[in-house]
């Protein structure tokens, strides 16, 4: 292939994933609670991240980078997919990822099944794994919730597979529902909410109770190309007649973790981030002993109520740690704080309420 046609094919479908136009996201922004300046803003201000702008730091950079894939391969369970949803399960594809069930009800959580998270086809980073199952296999879902617009999060290429293979509505922060309906997805199927803002979905065939979803505040940013923040981030709380979970997407560590505990929870489930974090970004991304706080807080101080399951780790390149370094620090934090915790194989469904033995399979690799 000649440097050209590299190029080309490097670019092709970039104007699409880059999402919405800033004024086409402008009108569902302008009001919000955190929205001024054209702007999203953090209620806790995150310190600006800071990158070596000298050959010695960014070689360090580089050289810890290369850490982040493992040697050997990542293991793969087969996914289940059970005729009715159980009311407390989940199955972890990867990253963010993951297929939730709560009272009957299943909700998937940032959807990403590409190759890579990156605008482009050819650059970015790519899968430290393969998706453990089609888009196509996956189960019927009632309803998609997006943390926010970054590539790792919201991939153009999956929405627009999940528009046609599931009839599940689309919940998502304000502002990232013009991506959505950019690339195809009909107003009918999205709904947009601000920060404390919930949405119900009907009990299945009349039984049962609702499944309020619900806007949490996070610590994030947002930006698809150059403008940063003209969409919103956030985490959501799942709460159904008897059990709740609370899904973390992509945050640093904030005080509004005990406001949704105290307001939503105690969370029976939270799937929080423990990926990605470095010093430079401290106040964005969340370490692995912050993710174990942070569970504390969700469930109104006590660490020992629920079940920690971290995700945003060990399927994407994306910070200079070792890749398995976030889930040893993890099992460490977790077992001084008294924190339960499930850490599956990518594509592994479990049961909450009948949790196999815990195999540290990431061990297994060395």
């Amino acid at each position: 292939m000649t440097a050209l046609g590299w190029v080309l094919r490097a670019l092709d479908g970039l104007p699409a994933a880059l999402g919405a136009s800033v004024s086409a996201i402008a009108p569902t922004a302008t009001g919000a609670r955190s929205y001024r300046n054209r702007q999203f803003h953090n209620t806790e201000p995150a310190s600006p991240i800071s990158v070596p702008d000298n050959p010695a730091g960014l070689l360090s950079i580089a050289s810890a980078m290369r850490a982040g894939r493992p040697k050997g391969v990542v293991p793969l369970a087969e996914p289940e997919r059970p005729a009715v949803a159980a009311d407390l399960a989940v199955t972890w594809y990867g990253h963010a990822s993951a297929l939730v069930e709560v009272d009957g009800f299943r909700v998937l959580t940032d959807p990403v099944w590409s190759e890579r998270v990156s605008p482009s086809r050819l650059v970015g980073p790519s899968r430290i794994h393969p998706a453990p199952v089609e888009l196509t296999e996956l189960p019927p879902v009632d309803a998609v919730v997006i943390s926010h617009d970054h590539y790792d999060h919201l991939d153009a290429d999956t929405i627009t597979a999940l528009l046609y293979t599931q009839r599940a509505v689309f919940i998502v922060p304000l502002g990232v529902g013009a991506h959505l309906r950019h690339w195809g997805v009909p107003e009918s199927r999205i709904v947009e909410l601000d920060w404390g803002c919930s949405h119900s979905l009907p009990a299945r065939d009349g039984a049962g109770g609702d499944l309020t979803i619900t806007c949490a505040e996070a610590r994030h940013f947002s930006g698809r190309g150059l403008v940063r923040n003209t969409t919103l981030w956030a985490g959501w709380a799942l709460a159904g007649p008897v059990h709740r979970v609370y899904f973390g997407g992509d945050t640093g560590f904030t005080k509004a973790f005990a406001e949704t505990g105290a307001q939503c929870g105690p969370f029976d489930l939270t799937l929080l981030p423990i990926g990605a974090y470095n010093h430079s970004w401290a106040d964005i991304h969340m370490n692995p002993e912050e993710a174990v706080r942070a569970h504390a807080d969700l469930c109104g101080g006590d660490p020992g109520h629920g079940v920690l399951l971290p995700i945003h780790w060990a399927t994407f390149n994306l910070a200079p740690h070792p890749w398995d370094e976030p889930v040893r620090r993890l099992v460490t934090a977790a077992a001084a704080a008294g924190t339960e915790i499930v850490v599956p194989i990518p594509g592994q469904r479990l049961d909450i309420r009948d949790l196999p033995p815990g195999r540290s399979w990431w061990e297994d690799m060395e």
